[in-house]
């Protein structure tokens, strides 16, 4: 039982992240592709793991772009 005596480490993420997650498969590729990165990247991303500045900035306006679109 390593770590017991710790808390668990719980990673935030954003309302753009939680939304990035709900979107399916095909549309969540559609953005990776405008960001210039992979699909398994972007995921990370959303799941709150580490990604460079760029790619979380481009994921995010991509999918400022999606919503405004919507409305």
């Amino acid at each position: 039982m390593r770590g017991f005596l710790q808390s668990a480490v719980t990673l935030t993420t954003s309302d753009s992240q939680n939304a990035f997650r709900g979107l399916s498969r095909s549309r969540r590729t559609k953005l990776a592709k405008t960001a210039n990165t992979t699909l398994l990247k972007a995921d990370q991303w959303a799941r709150g793991e580490s990604a460079t500045k760029e790619i979380a900035a481009a994921l995010e306006q991509g999918l400022g772009k999606l919503t405004a679109k919507k409305k």
